[in-house]
C-alpha cells in the first residue's frame, strides 16, 4: 500500500494561479505594512486556496513484481575447448544455486553464440542477449550475466547502446594466463596452374611472451603423395610456404603446429591450405580421315570449348588413291607427322581419330608413339569409328591395338536402332544423368550404324544394334582410351528425329579422358552449407564401405552414405565446429571446410575481459575468473557471492557482484479520500476568520 497527496482544482489552472497570485500580494501588503492578525489573515487566505486547490489523499494497493535475472550461457566453438563445456556446466549450476536463494528474484537462461547456418563469422552473445530482452521489462531487469570464455565478437562500443539501465557481469570460463599458440595464415591462393608453383604465407602467433611461449616452433608440412617437411621458425615470423599443383580440382597442403607443454589448445596448431588446381587449355589433337557428315560435329564441339586449344588435321586422300591429281593439291599444307606424333605428343592431352583408317599416313612408329603416350604418360585416345574400323586398315591392326579396348569382328551392322545407356552406363560418370533410366532413352533419334566388337574390355556404357558395345571405356596404363563404334552420332546434331544429348555426351566424354576429377568413377566430395556437411560418394561397384570423417580437432567419427541413385550414395551431417574435415573411404580421400577459414572464433582462444571492459565498466558490472590457475579441474569452479542493492552505482567489487533491486510493482487498486470539503473544511476556514477578525479587534 502506498499514500500520495494530489490535487484536484475546483476552478481551472490558471484561475488558481490568478488566485495564488492575488492571496501572495495581499499577504505582502499585510505583512509590510504591520497589521494586527496579519499572520491569521494569510493563514485564512491560504485555507481558501487550499479549499480551491481540493486536495485528495491518494491509497494504491501495490503488488510486488520480481526482479529477472538473464544468465546468457556462451555456446561457441571455442567453449568447447580446453574443459570449458564442463566448467560452464559447472558455473551454471553454481548460479542456480545462488540466484535461487534471492528472494523475489526470477532467473532466465538463453544460450547464445552458436550459429546453426555460420552465414556470420565470430561469437555474437549480445545477438542472443537483445532477442532475450524483447520480452523483459526493462524496469524488472536485475542485471545480466554473461557465462563465457570473453571471445565477443558484438559487445558495443559503450554501453549506452544496450538500452537497458542494469548491470552486466562475466563470468569467464578460464583462468587468468592462459597460454596458447597458433597458426595464422597471412596469404594463400585460391587457383593455380597445373604444374606451377605458388606461395602460402603464415605466422605463428603466441598469446603470452612466456619461456613456452617465444621459444622457436617447429612446423611440419604435409603434401599429397610426398614425403613430410620439417621447419622450425620463429614466433611471429613470415614464413613461406611453396605450393604445388600436381593436378587439377583441391590441391591440399596441410601444416601442423608441434604442441609445446602448458598450451590451452591443439585445435588452432594446425590449419590447410586448400587451392584448386587448373589447367591451362587443354590441348586436343583431333585426326579425320576422309571428310564426312559428322567431322564438323566434333570440330564445332571442341571449338566452343573455351578450355580446349585444338589442332585439327583432316586428311584429304589417302596415298594409294591415284587419279593424277598433282602433289601440292593434295592439302593445303603438309601433315606434320613427325612434329606431332614423335616431338610434341607429349605436349597434347587427347587425340582423336576420327573415322581413321590406316593408310601408311602414320607410319607404325608413330602409332606405337601414341600407344606408349596413353600407357607410359598417361595421355588420352578417343577413337569415333565407322565402317573403318571393321575393314583391313582398321586401328585395331596398328600397334595401336595394345590400348584399344575392343576388337572388331569385321562386320557392321546397318540396321537403325536407338542407343541404349547400359547398366553399368547408369553408374558411369560419363553416361550417368543423360537417362534417367534404361527405357528413358525411347524418346532419343536413331542411329543406322554399328560396328562389331568381340570381347571388349573396360566399362561398356552404352549400346548399340542387337546389343552390341557402341561406347566402350577403359583405364591403360597411366592414361585412357574410348572407343565409340559408330559414325553417326552427327544425326543427334542435326536433330533427326529429335535428336539426342550428344553435347553433354561429347563434353563429358572429353574430359573424362582429360582426367577432370569431378568425372572419376571413384569419387569422393564433401559440400558444407554452415555447420552442415553433405558428403557424397560415386562408385562403379555395387556398395560403398562408410566415410570416416576427421573432425578438425582430431575426433573421427565413421558416417554410412545412403544410397541416392545408381551408383551415387549421400549423407548430410550436422558439424559442431567450423573447419576443415578430412574424409577418408578406400583410398579416396576429401576435405571440405565447415562455417569459414581462419575464423576469429579460432584465432584467439585464450580467456579474456578485454571485449566486454567498456559494457562493463559503463554499466558498473565486474568480470570474474572461474578457474583460480590454468590447468585446473574443469569443475573446479570459483563463483563471486551475489548482493541485491538498489541505490548503489558501482555494483561488483573483490569476490562479490551486485544486481539492482527494481523493486517494481503493479497497482492492483486506487482510493482518493478529500482532505477540504465538508464540514471540517468549513470549520476550519470559519475558525482562522473568526480569529483574525478576533485578533484585529484588539
Amino acid at each position: 500500500m502506498s499514500w500520495s497527496i494530489e490535487l484536484s482544482p475546483l476552478v481551472s489552472w490558471p484561475l488558481l494561479w490568478v488566485a495564488a497570485g492575488v492571496a501572495a500580494v495581499l499577504a505582502a501588503l499585510l505583512f509590510w505594512r504591520r497589521m494586527q492578525g496579519a499572520v491569521l489573515r494569510a493563514l485564512s487566505l491560504a485555507a481558501m486556496l487550499m479549499a480551491l486547490a481540493n486536495p485528495m489523499l491518494r491509497v494504491e494497493e501495490r503488488q510486488s513484481l520480481s526482479n529477472i535475472a538473464l544468465v546468457v550461457v556462451d555456446k561457441s566453438t571455442s567453449q568447447t575447448l580446453a574443459g570449458r563445456e564442463a566448467r560452464t556446466d559447472a558455473v551454471l549450476a553454481g548460479l542456480k544455486e545462488r540466484l535461487g536463494q534471492i528472494a523475489g528474484l526470477e532467473v532466465r537462461i538463453v544460450e547464445a553464440g552458436r550459429s546453426e547456418s555460420f552465414g556470420h563469422d565470430g561469437t555474437d552473445l549480445f545477438r542472443g542477449l537483445n532477442r532475450a530482452l524483447a520480452d523483459i521489462p526493462a524496469d524488472r531487469l536485475a542485471g545480466v550475466l554473461m557465462v563465457t570464455d570473453g571471445n565477443i565478437h558484438d559487445a558495443p562500443k559503450s554501453a549506452a547502446a544496450l538500452g537497458f539501465d542494469a548491470p552486466v557481469h562475466g563470468l569467464l570460463t578460464g583462468a587468468e594466463g592462459e597460454f596458447d599458440r597458433r597458426i595464422e595464415v597471412l596469404k594463400a591462393p585460391r587457383y593455380g596452374l597445373v604444374g606451377s608453383e605458388a606461395v602460402a604465407a603464415i605466422r605463428i602467433k603466441s598469446s603470452v611472451a612466456t619461456a613456452a611461449g617465444t621459444a622457436p616452433a617447429k612446423l611440419t608440412i604435409k603434401r599429397e603423395n610426398q614425403p613430410d617437411t620439417t621447419l622450425t621458425v620463429g614466433i611471429d615470423n613470415d614464413v613461406e610456404i611453396p605450393l604445388t599443383f600436381p593436378h587439377a580440382g583441391m590441391n591440399i597442403v596441410e601444416i601442423e603446429l608441434e604442441p609445446v607443454p602448458g598450451e590451452l589448445t591443439e585445435a588452432n596448431n594446425r590449419t590447410v591450405i586448400a587451392s584448386e588446381g587448373v589447367r591451362e587449355n587443354l590441348r586436343v589433337l583431333l585426326v579425320s580421315g576422309e571428310p564426312h557428315a559428322g567431322e564438323r560435329t566434333w570440330r564445332n564441339l571442341l571449338k566452343s570449348d573455351a578450355a580446349v586449344d585444338l589442332v585439327h588435321f583432316t586428311i584429304l586422300r589417302p596415298p594409294q588413291k591415284q587419279d593424277g591429281t598433282p602433289i601440292n593439291e593434295l592439302s593445303l599444307i603438309a601433315f606434320p607427322t613427325r612434329e606431332l606424333f614423335s616431338e610434341k605428343i607429349e605436349e597434347f592431352d587427347l587425340i582423336i581419330f576420327d573415322r581413321y583408317e590406316s593408310t601408311g599416313i602414320l607410319p607404325a612408329v608413330y602409332i606405337d608413339n601414341i600407344a606408349r603416350f596413353v600407357e607410359e604418360h598417361g595421355g588420352a585416345v578417343l577413337v569415333a569409328a565407322g565402317e573403318d574400323y571393321a575393314k583391313e586398315g582398321s586401328l585395331y591392326n596398328t600397334p595401336l591395338f595394345q590400348v584399344l579396348p575392343a576388337a572388331p569382328t569385321g562386320r557392321s551392322l546397318e540396321e537403325p536402332y536407338r542407343p541404349q545407356i547400359t547398366k553399368l552406363g547408369l553408374r558411369h560418370p560419363v553416361t550417368a544423368g543423360l537417362a534417367a533410366s534404361e527405357t528413358a532413352t525411347t524418346g532419343w533419334g536413331r542411329w543406322f550404324r554399328t560396328v562389331e566388337v568381340k570381347t571388349p574390355t573396360g566399362s561398356v556404357v552404352m549400346s548399340g544394334a542387337q546389343g552390341n558395345p557402341l561406347l566402350v571405356l577403359d583405364h591403360k596404363g597411366k592414361g585412357r582410351v574410348a572407343l565409340l563404334l559408330s559414325d553417326h552420332l552427327w544425326l543427334w546434331a542435326r536433330g533427326l528425329e529429335g535428336g539426342g544429348p550428344y553435347k553433354p555426351l561429347l563434353r563429358r566424354l572429353s574430359h573424362w579422358l582429360m582426367k577432370e576429377p569431378d568425372l572419376e568413377e571413384e569419387h569422393l566430395s564433401a559440400r558444407a552449407d554452415g555447420l552442415k556437411l553433405t558428403i557424397e560418394r560415386r562408385s562403379m561397384a555395387d556398395a560403398v564401405p562408410p566415410v570416416l570423417l576427421k573432425s578438425p580437432a582430431g575426433r573421427t567419427t565413421e558416417v554410412v552414405l545412403q544410397p541416392a541413385g545408381p551408383g551415387l550414395w549421400r549423407s548430410t551431417v550436422g558439424m559442431t565446429e567450423p573447419g576443415f574435415y578430412k574424409l577418408a573411404s578406400d583410398t579416396l580421400t576429401a576435405i571440405a571446410l565447415a562455417g569459414r577459414q581462419n575464423s576469429r572464433e579460432m584465432s584467439e582462444v585464450t580467456t579474456t575481459a578485454a571485449p566486454l571492459a567498456k559494457v562493463l565498466e559503463g554499466t558498473g558490472g565486474g568480470a570474474f575468473f572461474t578457474a583460480a590457475r590454468p590447468g585446473v579441474a574443469p569443475k573446479d569452479v570459483t563463483l563471486p557471492r551475489i548482493s541485491m542493492l538498489s541505490g548503489a552505482r558501482l555494483l561488483h567489487g573483490s569476490g562479490w557482484l551486485g544486481l539492482k533491486d527494481r523493486q517494481a510493482h503493479v497497482v492492483t487498486g486506487v482510493r482518493f479520500l478529500p482532505l477540504m470539503t465538508g464540514l471540517a473544511a468549513l470549520a476550519l476556514l470559519l475558525g482562522l476568520m473568526s480569529l483574525a477578525w478576533w485578533r484585529e479587534g484588539k
